[in-house]
């Protein structure tokens, strides 16, 4: 689940909250980085229980209608259509969440306000309204119209996203690239099974997560030669007027470009252009683009830029 886009993204986070610390604790560094990559993997349980919660929310008040002292025909001829989705049904029983949340504690118990937010936004959607409305739903439709309230509804959500800061602080930055992980989940369920349904580990490999830390440990042991590099290479820009941010994203970039040589120069300086984009000024990207190109070129002028010609196409990389 944790590709190589969201390790870079974490890594240049962590350099540059160490930037002013002269000799960074490798070993801190690490912890700080599993502790981050943890979290995240976290937020992922925690919205896919946040289905089962707001379903939950949906059988009580269908519940609380039919126990009426007089309830209403509505109340008591209650649309279940919601209630019984199959993907709904899959995930209630799925083993893997159940261990997870069982090792970890993981819940929603404390926040019924924000439960019940969530599903007046859910059921106020076009998606479901249609979804509820349609003369007959196939599992496709039930999984389909998750993956709708994930993109449509939960992602659109600022409540969502305070929420979940208010939790912790390494999530901040997380949500999208869970979601996306989320409609991954859902669209591979198969019908033909229901609690081996299979969830996304962690790591899709351990060489992802051997990568990970690899490339935080050379990050930090180059940065000062690095940073010359980086100076050297600046025309027209004296160090104190870059971007701090701009800095530390280079750095990790040239680790990677010199000491992974399974990863093509482009994929690298592509990968940190567009963590750029998301983090510096707007005038960062050219800025960047042009320094690490033209700092690949001479090292590979120098010869310490040697690159592995890959047969087999590299994911996530």
């Amino acid at each position: 689940m944790i590709n190589r886009a969201l390790i870079r993204t974490k890594i240049v986070q962590l350099m540059y909250s160490w930037q002013n610390n002269p000799q960074p604790n490798a070993e801190l560094a690490k912890r700080q980085l599993q502790t981050s990559l943890n979290k995240t993997y976290e937020v992922y349980f925690w919205l896919l229980l946040l289905s089962l919660e707001i379903t939950r929310y949906a059988i009580n008040r269908i519940e609380i209608g039919l126990n009426k002292f007089r309830p209403t025909t509505e109340d008591l001829n209650p649309n279940k259509r919601f209630i019984n989705n199959k993907f709904y049904k899959q995930l209630s029983v799925n083993k893997e969440l159940a261990e997870y949340l069982k090792a970890t504690g993981l819940h929603w118990d404390s926040d019924s306000d924000f439960i019940k937010t969530m599903y007046e936004a859910v059921i106020a959607s076009e998606d479901y309204k249609e979804y509820m409305a349609a003369e007959q739903n196939t599992y496709d439709d039930d999984k389909m119209v998750w993956r709708k309230i994930y993109k449509k509804v939960l992602a659109e959500s600022d409540l969502l996203y305070e929420q979940l800061e208010d939790m912790d602080i390494y999530w901040n930055d997380d949500i999208e690239i869970v979601l996306s992980f989320i409609d991954k989940t859902i669209k591979h369920f198969s019908q033909d099974n229901n609690e081996n349904q299979a969830l996304l580990p962690m790591f899709n490999d351990d060489t992802d997560r051997e990568y990970a830390f690899s490339l935080l440990e050379y990050a930090l042991k180059g940065k000062d030669e690095y940073f010359k590099m980086i100076a050297s290479n600046a025309k027209n820009w004296d160090e104190d007027r870059m971007a701090a941010m701009d800095v530390c994203t280079m750095i990790v970039a040239i680790a990677e470009l010199i000491n992974f040589p399974l990863i093509p120069v482009n994929v690298t300086i592509n990968e940190y252009m567009e963590i750029s984009k998301l983090y510096s000024t707007s005038k960062s990207y050219e800025f960047l683009n042009g320094i690490l190109d033209t700092i690949a070129t001479k090292l590979k002028k120098e010869g310490k830029l040697l690159k592995v010609a890959v047969v087999k196409k590299q994911n996530n990389n």
